[in-house]
Parts: structure tokens; sequence; C-alpha cells
């Protein structure tokens, strides 16, 4: 297995993780607000990293057939991993604070180049890995 495979995987349990501490993050706010509901920025963050924990799995395990040196593998999944931290850290920063409960209501850094940013980095890496996963299985 090689370092962008062990990378992968090792996200993939950290979102993990960090998704079951919010899912206790969760559970507290439930517990306590008037309306027992948790903040919504929590309920994303705790969705967000569970479903990231799947995605980096899926990504892994596409990465063990790739045709990439190490180094682009350590690229193309490191971007994506980058970005999938970055909106879970996001999300668990504006339901800890509380104050918003929608981040694109007015437009920012965050919410326009840091959308593109996201939005490349995130396709350009997967598509990269689903395509060097058909390229060798299929038309190599």
């Amino acid at each position: 297995m090689n370092l962008a495979v062990k990378l992968t995987l090792a996200a993939s349990g950290i979102f993990l993780f960090v998704g079951l501490i919010g899912g206790i993050l969760k559970y507290r706010g439930i517990m306590t607000s008037p309306n027992h509901r948790a903040h919504p920025y929590i309920d994303i963050a705790h969705r967000a990293s569970l479903l990231y924990s799947f995605a980096a799995l899926v990504m892994a395990a596409l990465l063990t057939f790739s045709p990439y040196s190490d180094p682009v593998q350590i690229l193309i999944t490191g971007v994506p991993l980058f970005f999938f931290s970055v909106a879970i850290a996001q999300y668990y920063r504006l339901g800890l604070e509380g104050k918003v409960t929608n981040q694109f209501k007015e437009r920012n850094f965050n919410t326009t180049w840091g959308m593109l940013l996201l939005i490349v980095g995130e396709l350009g890496g997967v598509g990269a890995i689903v395509w060097g996963f058909i390229s060798t299985q299929f038309l190599g």
C-alpha cells in the first residue's frame, strides 16, 4: 500500500472519528436547546464528517488502481482531503460560535473565491482519481 492510499485511509478514519464527536455535540444541542434541535451547522458538520469519511474510503480504493506516480497520487488525493477538512472545520466553527445559520448570506472571500477553489480542487482531484481507475481498469 503506497503513501497516498495510507494517507487517504487515515483521513477516512479521522473524518469518521470527528463525525462521531459531532454526534455528541449534536445530542448535547438537542438536549439543551428549547426547540430540541442542534445548531444547523453542528448538524451539517456531523453529517459532512461521516459522508467525507466514506468519500475518502472510496478514493483510497480507487487509488489502489492508479497509474500515476506516488507524488501525483498524493497531490490528487491531498487537495480534496484538504478541502474536506476545511469544510468540516468551518461547519464546526460556525456551529460552536452559534452566530450564523447561513454562511452564504453575505458575500466574502470564503463564499466566493473559497468556494471556487473548493469546487476546482475537489472535482479536479477526485476526477483524476476516477480517471486513473477507469484508464487502468477499462482502457488499459
